[in-house]
């Protein structure tokens, strides 16, 4: 890393999924002065490293350690959010699940930006030249890229009962979910390297820190965005005790996430007007659309007792640890969540809006708790949502934790569907290798039973995927943030590249998405792509 400088070409605050990405491929330009910001530290834990260890991260001071306000729709509870504070973001501490999305969710991008760079042909090559999968190259994947993408090394058996057990409901087989289809039952491809994490820390940043003309700083808490005569002009940041001043004089890429990259733009006074007055904050640029548009994909567990065997509660035996520094075998290589489903909740539904996660361990009140008995959990997740939340400042004080109002199920729609999740799930454990695995039904319980009495355990037991995004979204309408090309609307040189730019979300994890968007603007940055409006003037 290059010695301590006050003036930079390119400031990127936060080093997550997307933040990683950015500043690993713009210092690919020797030409390029590149800052990084992370406010947490280093990833070098065991804990991070150790797929089935990502829980043990959350709660910790590698976590924002982020709670929803009370949710009216779940009967004022709150909701805990894990969001990573070290390099790598919330890549170094996921569930490592490598999934797109479904190709119309990119189209349906391009529909709302009016730029068909954002359609599915055209990240699709992105996606491809981020990857270095395992199973090889071919329309859909690519090899030779940071992001390393494998299949699992020790898949738990009774991953493989559930996979047939959908088959014999009647779900399809899935070999590949970033293939041609999402839909169907199958093993989740994740983002490991032999065994071991592979984060965006992993891909990007690590190999580039030699590099002389990019320095990385943790410990690093962005205060605000500064802005001069309607252009950023860089950024203040607390480290050490003491607050600092860099400069960019091409450019800042906030990458801080659907929680924090608003926060910071309303720290800043770059957002609605009547909310920065109200909390103290002088006003720069009324941008109403800044923090408003909030969503996230909500879960329901639905939780079984087992006949015999042991479930991933037990992986962390001195055989599992000796398999895993071993060999890197072994239970400890899980990401929890092993196999997946995606399928309708209704017919008339054109492309399916529900996944399922399927893990061989007890997943309950978001790892509060650790497990305590051997059990199986199908987490019935609705993956196209139709309620919407907020981010909005408690407090001028940036140490403050914004006010996260998640939205959960304040359209019906999405508690309908959740219901219908919840009873697919049932009868996928009603048949098949599963049937015989499985004992009594722990959540929501055998006895429960007819719609109005599964809609009140969905209020009762929903929780997070942790996905959260739409916040600073692009679109050409007033409520957009960003335009096609990441750039915040009303300001000269300042971007934003991570999921808060997502103008949907997308159905599916949101990790592989993130990444894809923070290559793509450091493909804008760098003028790697043709410019839209210059390719439509002919």
């Amino acid at each position: 890393m290059s010695p301590a400088s006050d003036e930079y070409d390119v400031v990127v605050v936060g080093a997550g999924s997307a933040g990683c990405a950015v500043a690993g491929r713009l210092s690919e330009d020797p030409s390029l002065r590149v800052l990084l910001l992370e406010a947490g530290g280093s990833d070098d834990v065991l804990e991070v490293h150790v797929p089935a260890g990502l829980y043990k991260v959350w709660r910790t001071r590698r976590d924002w350690n982020y709670t929803t306000e009370p949710q009216p729709g779940l009967g004022g509870r709150k909701l805990f959010w894990p969001r990573g504070k070290l390099l790598g973001g919330s890549s170094s501490i996921n569930a490592m699940i490598y999934m797109r999305g479904a190709a119309a969710d990119y189209d349906e991008w391009a529909e709302l930006t009016g730029d068909p760079s954002w359609s599915y042909e055209s990240v699709l090559p992105v996606f491809r030249r981020m990857e270095d999968n395992a199973r090889g190259a071919d329309r859909y994947h690519g090899v030779g890229g940071p992001l390393r993408v494998e299949d699992l090394r020790s898949p738990h058996p009774w991953t493989r009962a559930v996979v047939q057990s959908a088959v014999a409901a009647g779900h399809p087989r899935n070999e590949d979910f970033n293939g041609a289809t999402t839909e169907g039952v199958g093993q989740y491809q994740v983002t490991q390297r032999r065994g071991r994490r592979w984060s965006a820390a992993d891909a990007y940043l690590h190999p580039a820190m030699s590099r002389p003309n990019l320095t990385v700083r943790t410990g690093a808490l962005t205060t605000r965005v500064l802005v001069e005569g309607g252009r950023a002009t860089g950024v203040e940041y607390r480290c050490g005790g003491q607050l600092h001043t860099a400069r960019a004089t091409r450019e800042v890429v906030l990458s801080g996430g659907a929680v924090n990259t608003p926060q910071l733009l309303m720290l800043s006074g770059i957002g609605p007007a009547d909310h920065l007055r109200e909390v103290g904050v002088d006003v720069v640029h009324d941008l109403p659309g800044v923090g408003s548009g909030l969503q996230d994909h909500p879960l329901v567990p639905v939780v079984w007792h087992v006949r015999s065997g042991k479930s991933l509660f037990r992986a962390e035996s001195p055989s599992g640890y000796a398999r895993w520094f071993g060999a890197r075998r072994g239970p400890l290589t899980s990401n929890l969540a092993e196999a997946g489903l995606f399928t309708r909740s209704n017919p008339d539904v054109v492309v399916p809006d529900l996944q399922m996660h399927f893990l061989p361990v007890k997943f309950w009140k978001q790892a509060e708790v650790d497990p305590d008995v051997d059990a199986f959990t199908a987490a019935v997740v609705l993956v196209h949502v139709h309620s919407r939340g907020s981010v909005r400042l408690r407090s001028a004080d940036p140490t403050w934790a914004p006010a996260i109002d998640a939205g959960y199920l304040t359209d019906e729609r999405d508690l309908d569907a959740l219901v219908s999740g919840v009873e697919q799930a049932r009868e996928i454990a009603s048949g098949g290798p599963l049937a015989a695995v499985l004992a009594d039904e722990w959540s929501p319980g055998g006895t429960v039973g007819g719609r109005e009495a599964l809609r009140q355990s969905v209020r009762d037991t929903l929780e997070s995927l942790y996905h959260p995004v739409s916040s600073c979204r692009m679109g050409t309408d007033d409520q957009a943030v960003v335009d096609s090309r990441l750039r915040v609307r009303g300001i000269d040189g300042l971007r934003i590249a991570d999921a808060s730019v997502m103008p949907t979300l997308v159905r599916g994890n949101t990790n592989a998405p993130s990444i894809m968007i923070g290559e793509r603007a450091a493909d804008l940055i760098l003028g790697r792509t043709v410019d839209p409006e210059l390719a439509a003037a002919g």
